[in-house]
């Protein structure tokens, strides 16, 4: 616990019996569980709203990717119609006769 070991803890307790006192000792260690564990709570929501806010970037970036890759997806689409509609060779028209070489 926070690289604390257990002589460190027995000497705190005493210090913290002496200053405080026996009868408000326990007083204390209540307020410091609950302080901890207010503390502790605080910690993870914060670092659940950091995780959720990088997820939510994540999605925007993916989300912005597909986008433009539609975009360009219908472009290509449009430039190939567009090159199909103009150019003569692919467009709908009667195919041509072979030339018959045979009757010269």
């Amino acid at each position: 616990m926070f690289g604390i070991g257990m002589q460190e803890l027995i000497i705190i307790a005493i210090i913290a019996l002496l200053v405080v006192g026996p009868k408000k000792l326990p007083d204390l260690a209540k307020s410091l569980g609950k302080g901890f564990s207010e503390f502790k709570r605080a910690a993870e929501d914060v670092s659940e709203g950091v995780k959720n806010s990088l997820q939510a970037d994540d999605l925007k970036k993916e989300a912005e990717d597909l986008k433009d890759s539609i975009t360009e997806a219908k472009k290509e689409a449009d430039d190939k119609e567009k090159s199909t509609d103009t150019n003569p060779e692919t467009t709908s028209a009667p195919p041509q006769k072979p030339l018959d070489s045979s009757h010269s």
